[in-house]
């Protein structure tokens, strides 16, 4: 069970979250726990008490959270933000203490289908990788414009925003660009807290927030979270889909060896958008971030593919070696 612990004299804990990011044949996917006091079947991320005696660091508790609970070793970690709503761990009128929760974005290679090791953890810890965008389907641009904006989320959204100052319908402008304004893949936070806002994502239900919309709308919201941790996700995937622009992050989740259209295929799924093939190639070209092994791939089913690596000088060689696409 996963217990949150006073500590002595204070009204206050420290809680680390993890939104650990893995892929798994071009689908971006994150790690979700088991809740074992609950019953309500709602994903969580791993998380748990930070506690100062037994943990030097944030992230040496963070990491030992996660092997913990998903028999997982994450690869990259960074911190994102502090998150310390009242109500993300107490129910309504409950005097007991205050959570605030330091959430963490974390890279694994271990969501793919070669490391029999992880997956075999994950079995018998009752973790499994989910695919993020179950919990955000109006940002998957792949295939084209989601549904799900023009036949249910806007309208509604629209509706809501009129009924309220301008500032409500400014920050729908934005998020969601209307009136002519470029999508901005990473809005992906701004686009979940006006949903909350408007009481259109499940959470709010739970939260104990007033809402007036009927519960049929949650069916196209995605699928929720226990407590903040959607809004946790949501700010991961924005930290990540704007570093990919300026780091090269996406080669965490990568193999040593890959071909260019896997790298391609592996930002897409990343940024939720699909990328012109030869501008693509070319901006990898021009940034030197890979280079050739000399081998070639046959599991394409045509021709073979020419395998790549990445190249580990350019860390070396300039501040921001990223994929601005």
């Amino acid at each position: 069970m996963l217990t949150m612990e006073r500590f002595d004299g204070k009204n206050i804990a420290i809680g680390l979250s993890a939104a650990v990011v893995g892929l798994k044949e071009q689908t971006p996917l994150i790690l979700t726990i088991c809740a074992e006091d609950k019953g309500d079947g709602q994903d969580m991320l791993p998380f748990g008490p930070f506690d100062p005696l037994r943990h030097r660091t944030f992230e040496l508790g963070l990491r030992a959270f996660v092997e913990a609970q998903a028999g997982l070793q994450i690869g990259h970690v960074e911190q994102l933000y502090t998150f310390g709503d009242r109500g993300r761990h107490a129910q309504p009128g409950d005097k007991a203490y205050h959570v605030v929760s330091v959430g963490y974005l974390a890279l694994s290679r271990g969501a793919a289908p070669e490391d029999a090791v992880s997956a075999e953890a994950l079995k018998l810890s009752g973790a499994s990788f989910r695919p993020w965008y179950v919990y955000f389907p109006w940002e998957d641009w792949r295939a084209g414009r989601p549904e799900v904006l023009d036949q249910h989320l806007l309208p509604t959204l629209s509706d809501w925003a009129s009924k309220g100052d301008a500032s409500k319908a400014e920050r729908l402008k934005l998020a969601f660009a209307l009136d002519g304004l470029v999508w901005d893949d990473e809005r992906v936070l701004d686009r979940y807290e006006l949903l909350y806002e408007a009481g259109l994502v499940r959470e709010v239900a739970v939260d104990g927030r007033d809402t007036t919309l009927v519960s049929e709308m949650f069916v196209h919201t995605g699928r929720p979270m226990r407590y903040d941790h959607r809004r946790i996700l949501a700010t991961a995937i924005s930290r990540l889909r704007a570093k990919l622009k300026y780091r090269p992050l996406v080669f965490e989740l990568m193999g040593d060896e890959f071909t260019l259209t896997d790298l391609q295929k592996t930002v897409e799924a990343l940024a939720g958008r699909h990328l012109h093939k030869q501008n693509f190639r070319r901006l990898v070209e021009a940034n030197a971030l890979v280079e050739p092994t000399g081998t070639s791939s046959v599991q394409t089913g045509g021709r073979p593919a020419q395998l790549f690596r990445f190249r580990r000088e350019v860390l070396l060689e300039r501040p921001a070696p990223g994929l601005r696409v």
